[in-house]
């Protein structure tokens, strides 16, 4: 995926030779004659069609992820006017955005060019490209998503519509709308998410599946939420009923997410956001990711799409739950992953930066819609 500076500017030189060669073609034919023109008609029907050009490939190389100092998550808007300048523009080493095109209605939306143009983009470091991960829900279905095909409403205190999947178990427990927790070992969900064997193609939409449509897209990577899923009380009776361990399937999903990608993009990275605990009860997990992602270690916000909604940061996380994150966290340290920290902060963000640091965690501070680029970004920032 990764080109050097010089074969751009050997394609650019072949371009010119080409391009002068087709001027002398064309004024030759101009002064020798309809016979030399019937003639050079001739050989270009015989001769096969041209490739198409092929998209120019970055420039810079992306910082490995291990090197990332400082990075942004932004998930709302990015279809917006200005969005794609605005990413460019900042200064971080790595970019978490949602890919955009997989949601209903905004198929059209050029998220390969937005990739392209974010790789082509400094880091922090002023020498190599931004590093760009897509946001991927895999223990929730979204109904906004190109995959869903069904009634939208699960009215309060009723049982679920019944032209869902089976695979839907839940409503999402923090209250984001549209969210739905799943049975993420069952074969169909599988399919949406990873193999895409059944799910087929339309004029608007070239991806099988959802890792599918990151890797034809040109991400380095993906970011995995809703790891935690196994948590819930409703996957874990619907795992039982399977007769499955809900963890063990986890790392089992994550594995066969990362095999299938690996096999079309070797260099393709996963990092998993929340359920650090997870490693403790299955260290395999260690392997199969290149790194976590925590939100709200300090200070969490309320669900909210409102960049303004005061609800949306500065909620203190309790003391007990961030000693559970820092000796989950540590197994991943000790593993040699890096350790991304997403707190929802405005009032304590320098604070909050000040903490991970000492304990050797990439922090970003911002508020829970994600929906622009912080305001409150790190000191060196």
């Amino acid at each position: 995926m990764q080109r050097a500076t010089t074969e751009r500017t050997r394609a650019i030189g072949l371009f010119l030779a080409g391009a002068l060669a087709v001027g002398l073609v064309v004024a030759a034919c101009s002064s020798a004659g309809s016979a030399v023109a019937s003639a050079a008609g001739a050989a270009a029907a015989a001769a096969p069609a041209a490739s198409p050009t092929p998209e120019p490939a970055p420039t810079l190389t992306p910082l490995p992820l291990g090197q990332v100092k400082t990075w942004a998550y932004e998930l709302q808007g990015i279809e917006n006017a200005g969005r794609d300048t605005a990413l460019a523009a900042s200064p971080y080493d790595m970019l978490v955005i949602e890919p955009t095109r997989t949601e209903r209605g905004s198929g059209s939306f050029d998220t390969a060019g937005l990739v392209r143009r974010l790789h082509d983009s400094y880091a922090g470091d002023g020498v190599h490209g931004k590093l760009v991960l897509a946001y991927l829900s895999v223990g929730e279905a979204e109904s906004w998503r190109w995959y869903w095909t069904w009634s939208r409403t699960w009215r309060s205190g009723r049982p679920r519509p019944r032209d869902w999947p089976a695979f839907i178990v839940a409503k999402d427990p923090d209250g984001w709308g549209g969210c739905y927790p799943v049975a993420y070992w069952r074969a169909r969900w599988r399919d949406i998410a990873i193999y895409g064997k059944h799910t087929g193609t339309t004029a608007s939409r070239d991806y099988t599946s959802i890792v599918d449509e990151a890797i034809r897209d040109g991400f380095d990577g993906v970011y995995l939420d809703w790891v935690e899923a196994y948590e819930l009380p409703e996957v874990q009776r619907a795992a039982k009923a399977d007769g499955v361990n809900a963890r063990t399937e986890m790392v089992r999903f994550l594995t066969e997410l990362r095999t299938y990608a690996r096999a079309r993009d070797p260099g393709l990275l996963v990092v998993q956001q929340n359920a650090p605990d997870l490693a403790a009860a299955r260290p395999q997990l260690l392997s199969v990711v290149d790194g976590i992602a925590e939100e709200g270690i300090w200070y969490y916000g309320e669900a909210t799409d409102s960049w303004t909604d005061p609800a949306g940061h500065d909620v203190a996380t309790p003391a007990s739950w961030r000693s559970e994150y820092f000796a989950d966290l540590g197994r991943f340290q000790k593993a040699g992953l890096p350790v991304f920290d997403c707190d929802y902060t405005v009032r304590h963000a320098a604070l909050v930066y000040a903490r991970a640091a000492r304990r050797g965690y990439v922090a970003y501070c911002t508020r829970a819609s994600l929906s622009r680029l912080t305001t409150t970004p790190p000191p060196d920032r």
